[in-house]
């Protein structure tokens, strides 16, 4: 007996981000939606979970939810609980277990949750961070554990035998499109995670310009590289959902020899940051038509390279390679660059891949110091406005402030832009070309680093009274970590590196913490970051970094 799906209320209404899985739910119900490992489920298995566990999740408060957080991790409820939050008419919030238990209870405080789904392997995080959550959210489903598994708690808990009894959703709340779809944390310059909420009319526009660009068919099959902490996740599951096509989640093991797994799951679309396929070369693993079953491979999140898009193209000759470029606050990605294997290589800038033109309905403006429109052809700061800018941070009026800005176009229509932070300009071509960061604000391994976040974490070290971080060592222009120099009394670099553990992501702590005497300063007084740099590159000469 096939299970019909629930019946999504349209009244007032525009696509959703969930509508396109809906769809493939009717028109491909057999369909391999999701593959984790060895298990495998279809669009009418993942859809019959997420309807039951969105009725319990309606079902424990007397309103709908507003946010769901899901703690887990590659996991059936890590996918579920993103479909099932939306089906209740929440917005969902992802957590991630690898983060330290302070930063994420921080998130969580700051989302104000209704409802949190736990998977087990996190629930013994989740244990610790509730000890000292200032409010604990109202409901915990634990798909996969049971309720003995957490005691002493302040919340209505629904376990494994819970959500599988419970009777399936049938009618969908209605949701408006000017609704948050999902809200995720990025680094910020106050220590504080900065909170990106981006509403379902953001993300269909997003989507529904890839899929016309891409025309993704329910024979394809996307690998999910990213952890779902990170928004070019929502890129594989919801274009493939949205086109009866299957996501096949990746252990990161995976990513250091992935042509096994590419071979085995009939992989057809490829997505990662660039660092992967770096990593790759330099291994030499990338061997001429050792992946011919990608017809599309895409990067985003840091500079694509030349030499390694050459490099991936030899590998996969079969697949079109695009540059994808956009921070979260634009919706995952806003402009495509088309790599040329014959014109592409004379296009590039500093050796890096252009990031190509703004997607419909996108606007641009380059501005400089002043705030002021360059030249075309010159450098500045990329603003961007259109259907997929975010509309402010969660609860922070002031970082809104700073980052969005009205412009007066020349028939007077007053438009507001996202300032990037991003140094740019336009080619002859007509293609932008990434030329760096106006700030301190750097990209480690795909990942948004604000380094003032950083400082202000070693700063809170014992005895530390000056801190500076910068994005090192640099390797064929791509920044590999974070180094740090400290001043104070009686400092050792390993215990403030035990303390920082504690405090930010893998991704985030220095690989080394140099202890000075005293921090350069320039002629205003200010610390020197341009001459630590230069003390670095003058170790690296040496051989002594």
């Amino acid at each position: 007996m096939t299970l019909q799906p629930a019946i999504l209320q349209v009244e007032n209404q525009g696509p959703l981000l969930h509508s396109g899985f809906l769809s493939s739910v009717k028109r491909f119900p057999d369909n391999l939606a999701l593959s984790i490992k060895q298990n495998e489920w279809t669009y009418t298995e993942l859809n019959d979970k997420a309807c039951r566990w969105a009725s319990v999740l309606l079902g424990a408060s007397d309103t709908t939810p507003k946010r769901v957080g899901i703690f887990a991790y590659r996991s059936l409820t890590s996918y579920v609980g993103v479909l099932a939050s939306l089906f209740s008419g929440a917005t969902f919030v992802p957590f991630n277990r690898n983060f330290p238990i302070q930063r994420t209870r921080m998130m969580m405080e700051l989302a104000d949750l209704d409802a949190v789904l736990v998977d087990k392997g996190s629930l013994p995080q989740f244990c610790e961070i509730i000890k000292n959550l200032k409010q604990i959210p109202k409901c915990v489903l634990l798909p996969e554990s049971s309720k003995k598994d957490l005691v002493h708690i302040r919340a209505e808990v629904r376990d494994q035998t819970d959500l599988e009894c419970a009777p399936p959703l049938v009618k969908f709340p209605f949701i408006s499109t000017n609704s948050v779809a999902y809200l995720l944390f990025t680094s910020g310059s106050t220590g504080i995670s900065k909170g990106v909420p981006i509403t379902h009319k953001n993300v269909t526009h997003f989507i529904e310009v890839n899929q016309q660009r891409y025309q993704i068919t329910d024979q394809d099959r996307f690998t999910q590289t990213f952890d779902q902490t990170f928004d070019l996740s929502i890129f594989d599951l919801f274009m493939a959902w949205g086109r009866g096509a299957a996501v096949c989640s990746m252990d990161p093991i995976h990513l250091l020899s992935p042509f096994s797994f590419i071979r085995e799951k009939g992989i057809t679309v490829w997505f990662s940051v660039p660092s992967v396929a770096v990593l790759l070369c330099k291994q030499n693993f990338l061997k001429q038509n050792s992946m011919p079953s990608l017809r599309w491979s895409f990067f985003c999140g840091e500079v694509l390279l030349k030499t390694t898009a050459e490099a991936w193209q030899l590998a996969a000759p079969n697949s079109i390679i695009e540059n994808l470029y956009g921070p979260t606050e634009l919706t995952i990605a806003c402009t495509a660059y088309r790599w040329d294997p014959i014109k592409s290589p004379m296009e590039c800038v500093n050796e890096s891949v252009p990031i190509g033109k703004l997607y419909p309905e996108m606007e641009s403006l380059i501005l400089d110091e002043n705030l002021e429109p360059v030249p075309y052809g010159n450098e500045g700061e990329l603003c961007i406005s259109g259907p997929q800018t975010f509309l402010g941070y969660w609860g922070n009026f002031e970082q809104t402030h700073t980052s969005l800005i009205e412009y007066k176009d020349d028939s007077g229509q007053t438009k507001v832009f996202y300032r990037t932070g991003d140094r740019v300009r336009y080619l002859p071509s007509g293609d932008l070309t990434y030329l760096g960061r106006l700030d301190h604000q750097v990209k480690v391994q795909g990942y948004r680093v604000e380094l003032s976040e950083v400082e202000a974490t070693l700063l809170r070290q014992p005895n530390v009274v000056s801190a500076v971080a910068v994005g090192w060592p640099i390797e064929t222009g791509t920044i590999k970590g974070i180094t740090a120099f400290v001043v104070g009394a009686n400092l050792d670099s390993n215990t403030i590196l035990i303390g920082v553990r504690k405090e930010l992501p893998t991704y985030m702590v220095p690989h080394t913490v140099h202890v000075l005497e005293e921090m350069p300063l320039n002629s205003n007084g200010k610390m020197d970051r341009k001459a630590l740099m230069k003390r670095l590159e003058s170790e690296e000469m040496k051989g002594e970094y």
